[in-house]
């Protein structure tokens, strides 16, 4: 549970940002934005003054609300007529997320506080979420340790003639005995998860997902993921899954074979290891998001693999590392074009991986954490191919 200290520097964080940018008050609606700062998912908006106390606003339950946040000020939601008496009229400029806000929200708010001008402060809200506290990395090194004690007991399931699907019904049964949520957050527009991947020929598939790989999917309803399809024997079997505790994500993938790997898949692999590497020693603060990214690439076009490195040729995912922790696309985004550097503390899913037409999928991801010494890993899962017996 999030305590009162941990709230008022989240607080005190976005307030900071919030004044150098001239903008006088914040009214948060977007749920897990008002849960990382008030510690409570319940139907609520949250209004935080660039100077003074937040104010939490409760549709429902308010009783739950009140028994889960630190937040000292928490109302019943107000009627609309009495909207805006409940704010201070000298607060003007006011600043909404617009990455995550639908028109028809934002339509609702400019016509209870006239007067009042929105501003979009997605990207403060968005970097202050990004650099994670000593109580968040303790959170997260306990989802990658629950998540990384699943992907060890694959071999133990793991079977020649079982289809993907039964593969991911498997990882998704254990994961949620060992108490995965099940909510894979994702901020970005259009874009939804289920727990996460377990593909093999299917994996070599085009799709909508922003990731390197996509799979079939059971339907055009939902063509992510796995499919129907049954796994092969001497191919690559790519798991990659989220492990959500404690509203925290982390990020993991690893490889099986069941029978033997073609050479130039582990040849893959191999440059996979190599630029994880590469990128992991690289993770100090200061390190600029885009030069990784273009490292990482430079390394695979340098093995041959360039056109199919972080997926299908033409159809590439145009970064090979994302920030991880309440959602599972949080800042940075080891990408082109992302060119800002690196802070400490800022926790990463590291994934290189190819789409090799007509042989399969391949890679590897870590999660890790920016400190002056490099990446430090949050599991001690070990990377090497998993070969199991045909």
């Amino acid at each position: 549970m999030l305590t009162k200290t941990e709230s008022q520097q989240r607080v005190t964080r976005l307030q900071g940002m919030l004044q150098n940018k001239g903008v006088q008050a914040a009214l948060l609606i977007l749920p897990i934005d008002v849960y990382y700062f008030a510690g409570t998912r319940q139907n609520a908006v949250l209004w935080i003054p660039a100077d003074g106390l937040p104010m939490l606003l409760v549709r429902k339950s308010l009783s739950r609300a009140k028994e889960e946040s630190p937040i000292e000020d928490i109302r019943p939601f107000p009627s609309s007529k009495e909207f805006a008496s409940v704010f201070n009229e000298d607060q003007i400029a006011l600043g909404m997320t617009f990455d995550a806000v639908p028109v028809q929200q934002h339509s609702f708010y400019t016509r209870a506080l006239p007067g009042r001008s929105f501003v979009d402060i997605s990207m403060i809200v968005r970097e202050v979420m990004s650099v994670k506290s000593p109580f968040e990395l303790e959170q997260l090194r306990y989802s990658a340790g629950k998540l990384a004690s699943v992907f060890a007991e694959v071999p133990q399931f793991l079977k020649a003639g079982m289809r993907e699907l039964d593969v991911s019904a498997e990882m998704e049964y254990r994961l949620r005995k060992a108490g995965h949520e099940g909510y894979v957050r994702m901020r970005a527009f259009n874009q939804e998860l289920f727990f996460g991947l377990a593909v093999s020929t299917g994996g070599a598939n085009g799709g909508f997902f922003d990731g390197p790989v996509t799979g079939k999917g059971l339907s055009s309803a939902s063509p992510h993921g796995a499919s129907n399809d049954e796994i092969p024997v001497n191919k690559p079997i790519l798991l990659d899954y989220a492990g959500v505790f404690n509203g925290y994500i982390t990020d993991m993938t690893r490889m099986f074979v069941i029978g033997t790997l073609d050479p130039e898949l582990q040849r893959a692999f191999d440059v996979a290891i190599d630029i994880q590497e590469m990128v992991r020693q690289a993770m100090k603060p200061d390190a600029i998001c885009e030069e990784l990214f273009l490292a990482a690439a430079s390394m695979a076009e340098q093995a041959g693999l360039g056109s199919c490195f972080m997926g299908m040729p033409g159809e590439q995912a145009k970064f090979v590392g994302h920030g991880v922790g309440l959602e599972l696309d949080q800042l940075p985004v080891l990408a082109k074009g992302f060119a800002v550097p690196l802070l400490a503390n800022q926790v990463i899913a590291v994934e290189p991986k190819f789409v090799i037409p007509g042989k399969g999928v391949i890679g590897i991801e870590n999660t890790f954490v920016v400190t002056d010494e490099g990446g430090v890993r949050l599991s001690d899962l070990p990377d090497g191919i998993v070969f199991l017996e045909a």
